[in-house]
């Protein structure tokens, strides 16, 4: 779950830190360049002082003409900014550097004109770092007795402007990926404590979903509604394994009060064979449905106690094991016709020997029922990962994927098996067996025909 919900919250907050920096990035460039206009301003202002009384001809208006040529080419000389003054019909007062013409420009054509009107131009256009060839213009107007007699025009480079903004927008990166990076880690410690819990309850319904049923969850950590739940869930843990536990209790009670009457009714159905002639059906069937409920007697006392027992897990040499169930077996298999064989390697598990040995019993067992004559019956041993398995196939008829989903279950039996004798909790009782010990047992198909049965225990303990 945290693979999902941390690349979420990464997301949004990748999204915020964009929609907060891009405003912030715009908002340092303006500012950095409305500084630069207002140096222009200040500039284009003392300029426009100086010119405004160079407007007449004659020796005196010649010096201040002078003097105001020498201030626009020191400034050029230092600043590297293009300046003049221009009369209102466009001809030149004074200009630096003197091959200058601004009616070239654009920009500064425009904040001429705007100056005529009798205030300073508008702010020249946003300049970005990707612009090499931009230009700040500024324009102010020079005013003689209430009239524009000419204008002041400064005409900028940017390339310190653009350096200033694009340090600054590195500034914005850094502090940026910094955040995200403080982001990224509280994302990280908040899905984890949000999450903790929901693992925790997660592994403890596995637990309960595979026979542990003293599973519970430590509600001490996480969000308040995930203690509630937590709570919530152990108690109804708490109250499954009670009703679980009478009806273990009922069923073992039940099946070991009956066995003892049923024995009796046998007994009795034995000495009343005696007195009728040899070979009567009616007390051949009753004989065989008495055995029948003997043995269901029987497997409802072993699944009881499989389900309470608890197991006695050990390092077990898996492949020794399954050699001896094989060879315990395969007298009957001869007897019925049916190859047994085995493929054993020296592989361990963690588990109970008595319990694996009765789950591969009735493995089996199962097995060697379903499969005819002549056919063959499988039990390979396997390790990987952290599991060590023991897989059974037959060549019997096998299952359908709808009946694949019920095997296992208690007392079910496909309709097309009806005639074969068993109580249906063989295999209830070797899930029972392999669950108390942290097992499993899967079904699957055997192509081209027949059942795969797959026991799986831990390699280890831990």
């Amino acid at each position: 779950m945290r693979t999902r919900l941390l690349p979420l919250l990464i997301v949004l907050m990748a999204g915020v830190l964009v929609a907060l920096g891009f405003p912030l990035a715009a908002s340092l460039a303006a500012a950095r360049q409305q500084e630069v206009v207002v140096d222009r301003i200040d500039d284009t202002a003392r300029f426009a002082a100086l010119a405004q009384f160079v407007t007449e001809q004659g020796p005196e208006m010649d010096e201040r003409r002078s003097t105001l040529i020498g201030e626009l080419t020191r400034y050029h000389e230092v600043y590297g900014i293009e300046a003049g003054v221009f009369y209102r019909d466009g001809v030149t007062m004074a200009v630096a550097p003197e091959e200058w013409k601004f009616a070239e420009e654009d920009q500064p054509r425009r904040a001429y004109q705007e100056a005529l009107v009798g205030r300073r131009s508008h702010d020249p256009p946003q300049v970005w770092p990707w612009q090499p060839d931009a230009r700040l213009a500024v324009a102010s107007p020079v005013v003689r007795d209430g009239d524009v007699v000419a204008v002041v025009v400064t005409n900028s480079p940017t390339e310190q402007l653009r350096g200033r903004i694009l340090t600054g927008w590195l500034l914005i990166v850094a502090g940026e990926a910094a955040a995200m990076l403080l982001a990224v880690g509280a994302a990280f410690r908040l899905t984890g404590w949000v999450l903790r819990p929901v693992r925790v309850l997660d592994a403890a319904t596995h637990d309960i979903a595979t026979g542990r049923l003293n599973s519970r969850v430590a509600a001490a950590s996480g969000p308040p509604e995930l203690r509630r739940l937590a709570r919530s869930f152990n108690e109804m843990a708490d109250n499954v394994e009670g009703v679980l536990e009478q009806q273990r209790a009922f069923v073992a009670d039940a099946s070991h009060q009956l066995r003892n009457p049923l024995a009796a009714l046998l007994l009795r159905i034995e000495l009343l064979a005696l007195e009728l002639p040899p070979g009567s059906e009616e007390i051949a069937s009753v004989r065989a449905e008495g055995k029948r409920l003997a043995r269901v007697l029987d497997d409802l006392l072993g699944l009881a106690l499989a389900e309470h027992a608890a197991a006695d897990l050990r390092l077990t040499d898996i492949g020794e094991l399954a050699a001896e169930r094989i060879a315990a077996w395969r007298p009957l298999a001869d007897e019925r016709g049916v190859r047994l064989t085995g493929h054993e390697t020296a592989v361990t598990g963690w588990a109970d020997p008595v319990a694996l040995s009765s789950a591969l019993d009735a493995v089996i067992d199962n097995a060697l029922k379903f499969t005819p004559a002549g056919a063959e019956v499988t039990v390979a041993v396997t390790a990987g990962g952290a599991t060590s398995s023991i897989t059974v196939t037959d060549g019997g008829p096998g299952l359908t994927d709808e009946e694949l989903t019920r095997v296992g279950d208690r007392f079910w039996r496909s309709g097309r098996h009806q005639n074969v004798s068993g109580s249906g909790l063989g295999l209830s009782i070797a899930r029972a067996l392999l669950a108390a010990g942290g097992g499993s047992i899967d079904y699957a198909h055997h192509r081209p025909h027949g059942l795969r049965v797959t026991l799986t225990v831990p390699r280890s303990g831990g």
